[in-house]
């Protein structure tokens, strides 16, 4: 199974289906002990970094995170 291919699929869907699907997914998360759920963040930091250090994502500066959020709580 391709989980590249599962991602670009899902992020394809409706916003309701995108939304039922995380939630089913974040659900299932409920089931993994303490340690399944610290190896699977850690290797999605990893898989991050990787991302960075290959130049696969742009970076965006904290700031304007930051000013985007806040103009969302308006």
């Amino acid at each position: 199974m391709d989980t590249n291919i599962i991602e670009y699929e899902a992020l394809h869907l409706p916003v309701s289906e995108r939304a039922r699907l995380a939630h089913k997914l974040i659900l299932s998360l409920e089931e993994l002990s303490e340690l399944e759920v610290e190896d699977a963040w850690f290797d999605e930091a990893e898989r991050r970094a990787r991302e960075i250090d290959d130049g696969l994502v742009q970076l965006i500066p904290a700031e304007e995170v930051s000013q985007k959020a806040r103009q969302l709580l308006k």
